[in-house]
């Protein structure tokens, strides 16, 4: 079970952490000539972070069992992922565009040889261990030539649509509000790159869009 506070009001005035997270097209454009692969998927991993002793009560929320608060970064608040992807491109900034790459908590090791995967995930791993960091073993995946990765398939071939997500999208039904259209754009247009005049295709539902849009 994954506790995700509403802070909606303590966000409003928070000052906005703009650290970039990075494009997935230039994270994926490092894999050229890499042959296997092995993911790691850090276990709660916001979780792993401690918040600071004077920002802890600006955790805190209540239940009917309590008021409680957060000794470690919860989900929810708006500068979770900024922060914690500025961590994680520090602590692996010597093998990033080498042979790691780091989205939030998702870790990905590429090799273009068996001898170097083992050399390099084994940097990893010991990184993870010096850091105290934990991985969830069930969301890992080593050693592979094919993996699926932010939402994408991962191979010496190149990349590809993860089946599941394009599943999900033929399978979507149709949208009959501003915020249901908004959703689907915002799922199909994570594919873009694999859609020839991707723009064009969407118009229709870019459209709706526009205030005042009557949907029929």
């Amino acid at each position: 079970m994954r506790l995700c506070i509403d802070y909606r009001e303590i966000n409003k005035i928070t000052v906005r952490n703009r650290y970039p997270l990075p494009r997935i097209d230039d994270l994926f454009d490092q894999l050229q000539e890499a042959k296997f692969f092995s993911k790691i998927d850090l276990r709660s991993g916001y979780n792993q972070l401690k918040v600071k002793d004077q920002d802890v009560p600006k955790t805190a929320f209540r239940t009917r069992y309590g008021h409680y608060e957060f000794l470690v970064m919860p989900f929810g608040l708006t500068n979770a992922p900024a922060v914690f992807m500025d961590l994680m491109n520090r602590v692996f900034h010597k093998y990033l565009d080498r042979f790691v790459i780091v989205f939030i908590d998702d870790i990905m090791v590429f090799s273009k040889n068996r001898e170097e995967h083992e050399d390099q995930l084994r940097i990893v791993l010991e990184t993870l261990r010096q850091k105290k960091w934990y991985a969830k073993f069930s969301k890992c995946d080593f050693w592979l030539e094919k993996v699926a990765f932010l939402g994408h398939v991962v191979s010496a071939e190149g990349i590809t649509m993860d089946p599941a997500k394009v599943e999900a999208i033929t399978k979507w039904p149709r949208p009959t509000s501003v915020t249901e259209v908004r959703s689907f754009l915002g799922l199909v247009g994570y594919y873009r790159r694999f859609v020839d005049g991707f723009s064009s295709v969407a118009l229709p539902l870019t459209q709706l869009l526009r205030k005042g849009v009557k949907f029929t």
